[in-house]
C-alpha cells in the first residue's frame, strides 16, 4: 500500500515537472516572437504619428535613415565591430507653421524608446531665454537651460537671432557655451537650431566651427495649396465641424492667392489653425443670431464664417 501512494506521487510529481517545463517553453516561444514583432516598434511608432503630418516625405525618409544608421549601430556593437561616433545635433530650416517644432518632439520620442536619450523631453527656447543683461549672465543662463535638457532635447527656435548683434553682442557668449557643452556633453543631450532657411545658411557663415557639429540638417517646406487644404480638413474634422462647399472653394480660393504671390508671409498650419478658429468664433455669433442649435447648423461652416481676405 505504502509502494503504490509512493509510485503515484512519484508520477504527479513528475506530470506537474513536465506541464511547468512546457509552459515555460512556450512562455518563451511567446516571448522571442514578440520580441522579433516588435524589435522596430519605436520606428513603427513614430512613423505612425508622422503619417498623421500632411506632406513632409523627405522628411519621413530622413527620420527612417536616423532610426537604421542607430540600430545598425547597436548591432555592430553587440559584434564587437567598430562603432562610428554618433552626434545628433541637427538643424531645421524652414518657415514658420511647417511642422519643426512637432517633428523635434516626436524624435524625443524615438530617441527614448531607442534609448538613444534618457528622457527624450523637449524644452523650447528662444534669444531672451539665453542672452543676459551683463557679462557672464548669458553664460549661466544658457548653461541653466543646457541643464533642463538633459536626457532630452534642446529645440532653439529664431537660433539665428543669436548672432545679430555682432561680436560684442552677448549672443556670441550664448553660441561659445552651446558649442563647448555640445563638446562636452554630445551624448547627454541634442541641441536643434531652428529658422529661416536663408537666415540660418548666414548664421552657419559667421563661425566657421558650427556647420560640422550640425550633421543632420533637415529642410521643411512650405506647404503647397493641396496639402493646406489636407490640413484644413483635418483640423476641421478633428473638432466636429465641416466646411460647406462654398466655404471650401472661398478657402482654396484664397490659398491659391496668397501663395500664388512672391512676397507671401504667412505661417502655413498655424495659419490655417488662426483662420479655422476664427471661422468658429464667426459662426458662433451667427448661430446665435439665428437662434439655431440642431445638430447640422452646430457642426457646419458656412462661406460667410471664413473672414479671408
Amino acid at each position: 500500500m505504502h509502494d503504490s501512494m509512493t509510485v503515484k506521487n512519484k508520477t504527479q510529481i513528475n506530470i506537474v515537472l513536465n506541464q511547468q517545463k512546457e509552459k515555460l517553453k512556450t512562455e518563451s516561444a511567446l516571448f522571442v516572437k514578440e520580441e522579433k514583432l516588435d524589435k522596430h516598434l519605436p520606428l513603427k511608432k513614430v512613423e505612425k504619428e508622422l503619417s498623421a503630418l500632411v506632406g513632409m516625405e523627405e522628411l519621413k525618409q530622413i527620420v527612417k535613415e536616423i532610426y537604421a544608421w542607430l540600430y545598425v549601430n547597436k548591432c555592430r556593437e553587440e559584434q564587437n565591430l567598430k562603432v562610428e561616433k554618433q552626434v545628433l545635433h541637427m538643424m531645421f530650416k524652414g518657415n514658420p507653421g511647417t511642422g519643426k517644432t512637432t517633428v523635434a518632439r516626436l524624435l524625443g520620442h524615438l530617441f527614448y524608446e531607442m534609448n538613444v536619450l534618457s528622457k527624450g523631453h523637449l524644452i523650447e527656447a528662444e534669444r531672451a531665454d539665453l542672452v543676459g543683461e551683463y557679462i557672464g549672465h548669458t553664460a549661466q543662463k544658457t548653461r541653466d537651460l543646457i541643464k533642463r535638457a538633459i536626457g532630452g532635447i534642446l529645440f532653439i527656435d529664431e537660433a539665428y537671432s543669436l548672432a545679430r548683434g555682432g561680436e560684442k553682442d552677448f549672443g556670441k557668449e550664448a553660441i561659445d557655451t552651446l558649442v563647448k557643452a555640445m563638446e562636452d556633453q554630445q551624448h547627454d543631450f541634442i541641441l536643434i537650431l531652428a529658422g529661416y532657411s536663408n537666415e540660418m545658411d548666414k548664421f552657419l557663415r559667421l563661425n566657421p566651427g558650427l556647420p560640422s557639429r550640425f550633421p543632420i540638417k533637415i529642410t521643411f517646406p512650405d506647404y503647397k495649396v493641396d496639402e493646406l487644404m489636407e490640413i484644413a480638413r483635418k483640423m476641421i474634422t478633428e473638432r466636429q465641424y465641416m466646411f460647406t462647399k462654398e466655404s471650401e472653394w472661398k478657402l482654396r480660393q484664397h490659398l491659391q492667392k496668397i501663395c500664388a504671390n512672391p512676397e507671401k508671409s504667412f505661417s502655413n498650419g498655424r495659419y490655417i489653425r488662426n483662420v479655422i478658429e476664427k471661422a468658429v468664433r464667426k459662426q458662433s455669433v451667427r448661430l446665435l443670431r439665428e437662434d439655431r442649435n440642431d445638430r447640422k447648423a452646430l457642426m457646419t461652416i458656412e462661406a460667410d464664417d471664413l473672414q479671408v481676405e
